[in-house]
């Protein structure tokens, strides 16, 4: 068949001055904004989608699409898979001119709008779409600063504004489950971001409304990321058991099977609750089932922004670092602890501080404190004072030291560096 030529996006390329080339630069730097790494795409990239022949780009491109558009990727002529591209019409530009101007207010304008001389409005994809583009915003803030209370509220208030705009409009079948799957998901992280955060009884409660949304939702990868979180709430709370139990719902979803890299990361998160559970075996051969698995996992793979953002070789490690420390296998820990600070990405600034934390404990329970507190002082001073956890680990770490080198000069440098991050913030 022949590829039917997407003349929105030529349009839109013309009426902005975008070359090939610079559409793709642009491209590429929000992807970089988006998962902390640039895209690849070329001018041959660019010519592919005006072509046809590429008619629906993977979900971080199209997400970087309509961060440089400022438009729903639908309304630049791309077409999901399995899908006939409709002929344009008056009609249906008209209706794309009115969304752009009534949904540059943001979301909460979506739910209220309604088309003209019409008493109820259609909610289509690109409103899903945007939706997306407001997860990816949440999913960067989570990884630069983490835990914060008003990552968790602007997570909650997006999954009623989600479920608000299910009341605004008539929609097909399609369109009302993906909008549960993205309340769903904006749940989930005001979820993570109180676990991060040590609020376990609000996150106990974001849990159960993320569940029942992901079940009207059937969307499987949102539940993976529900339960699994689960799984880690419980083990910040010392109870591997029910850690355990949370975490193989997850991993038995068949999005497990049928994807390489969501089995590794429902592995390594198990191996890390068998380290709390200190046993040592189990830890041991989840992380070696784990790295098995990704080893399997393809580059091409259509996968969710939430896991493509911080999924991979140094996640993987940073668990491992949790679990051997647990174990009280010290040296272990302290290898995957610099093999996770050497291939983090730039944006995990969270992560970066938590490891950096673990990998000052190692070194300093195997009698090294200088070089434990030269570690530890590598911690960002926002990080230090501000995220709970971290905080928490620093102010253990200070203990530690000193009842090991009371009266050292040791024990002075990191008293004078703590009072300094203080002032600093």
């Amino acid at each position: 068949m022949k590829a039917t030529r997407n003349l929105a996006l030529e349009a839109w390329m013309r009426e902005h001055g975008y070359s090939a080339n610079a559409l793709a630069e642009a491209v590429n730097q929000a992807v970089d904004r988006l998962r902390g790494r640039p895209g690849s795409h070329d001018g041959a990239s660019v010519r592919a989608w005006k072509s046809g022949r590429n008619r629906w780009p993977h979900a971080v491109t199209r997400l970087a699409l309509e961060e440089v558009t400022g438009l729903p990727i639908t309304d630049l002529g791309f077409v999901p898979r399995g899908r006939v591209a409709p002929a344009p019409a008056a009609s249906e530009q008209e209706e794309s001119d009115m969304k752009r101007r009534t949904l540059v207010g943001g979301i909460a304008a979506v739910a209220a709008a309604a088309a003209p001389g019409s008493s109820t409005r259609r909610i289509g994809m690109g409103d899903v779409h945007r939706l997306q583009h407001r997860f990816a915003e949440i999913i960067a803030s989570d990884h630069r600063h983490g835990g914060q209370l008003g990552i968790e509220q602007k997570a909650a208030a997006l999954a009623d504004e989600a479920l608000n705009l299910q009341n605004s409009g008539s929609a097909s079948q399609r369109v009302r489950a993906s909008l549960y799957a993205s309340a769903a998901a904006f749940r989930s992280s005001a979820m993570w971001a109180a676990i991060d955060g040590g609020r376990y009884d609000i996150a106990k409660a974001h849990m159960r409304e993320a569940q029942a949304l992901a079940e009207m939702s059937g969307d499987q990868a949102i539940k993976f990321r529900i339960w699994s979180h689960t799984g880690t709430m419980y083990r910040h709370l010392g109870r591997p058991t029910d850690a355990l139990a949370a975490n193989d719902v997850a991993r038995s979803l068949h999005i497990t099977r049928r994807d390489p890299l969501f089995a590794s990361l429902g592995l390594a998160r198990q191996g890390a609750i068998y380290g709390t559970a200190q046993n040592r075996s189990g830890a041991r051969r989840a992380f070696d089932q784990a790295q098995e698995s990704m080893g399997r996992a393809t580059a091409d793979a259509e996968r969710p922004m939430w896991l493509l953002a911080f999924y991979d070789q140094a996640e993987l490690d940073s668990l491992a670092l949790s679990a051997y420390l647990a174990l009280g296998d010290y040296p272990t820990a302290e290898r995957h602890g610099h093999r996770c600070l050497s291939a983090l990405r730039p944006h995990m600034a969270r992560s970066r501080a938590i490891t950096t934390t673990r990998l000052a404990h190692a070194q300093l329970a195997q009698g090294e404190t200088e070089a434990a507190v030269n570690v530890a002082m590598k911690v960002q001073a926002p990080a230090a004072v501000h995220h709970p956890r971290v905080s928490r680990m620093l102010g253990e770490f200070g203990a530690t030291l000193r009842a090991i080198a009371p009266g050292s000069p040791t024990v002075q440098t990191w008293t004078e560096h703590t009072a300094a991050w203080r002032t600093a913030t």
